[in-house]
């Protein structure tokens, strides 16, 4: 993860943790009013990095809208349990798009480098956690790339 310091607005990102969610194929409902409404079970995964590392805890949706004009709306809903056993809940919604060839390669579960389309969310936690409470108040921008199993999330918390 890369690290960018506070621009002139008092406004920087620091590296929190990478999430690996593992996923199943999707699932389609069909063309429905702003286009394919689908959904992705999220079956497990991990965290890690240097505060927070655990799993990604199977159950969890990436619930989806595919546009007309190419872009993937994003609204993934699932919970991490770190190595301390805190639950911690995330919601993250965002966007991938990118070239029409590159969006086919990757529907087809191809490997494509993550600099050749994009693949942004807004994140926010929620937990009961004492240890992780300050969480609860926090944005954080995640920053995708996709395999054929899994969603890799680079996860920076705003400062």
């Amino acid at each position: 993860m890369e690290f960018q310091s506070q621009d002139k607005h008092g406004i920087g990102l620091s590296p929190f943790c990478r999430i690996t969610a593992r996923v199943d194929p999707v699932v389609s409902l069909g063309h429905a009013a702003h286009g394919e409404r689908r959904f992705v079970p999220i079956i497990g995964g991990t965290v890690e990095g240097e505060q927070l590392r655990g799993e990604v805890l199977a159950g969890g949706v990436d619930w989806q809208v595919q546009r007309a004009d190419g872009t993937l709306e994003i609204a993934a809903h699932y919970v991490l349990r770190g190595d301390d056993g805190a639950l911690i809940e995330i919601r993250s919604e965002g966007y991938r798009h990118g070239p029409p060839d590159v969006m086919q390669k990757l529907a087809r579960g191809e490997q494509v480098p993550a600099d050749q389309y994009y693949f942004r969310t807004a994140i926010t936690f929620q937990t009961g956690s004492e240890r992780w409470r300050h969480l609860n108040s926090l944005l954080a921008i995640g920053r995708g790339a996709r395999t054929a199993g899994a969603a890799l999330i680079d996860v920076f918390l705003v400062r």
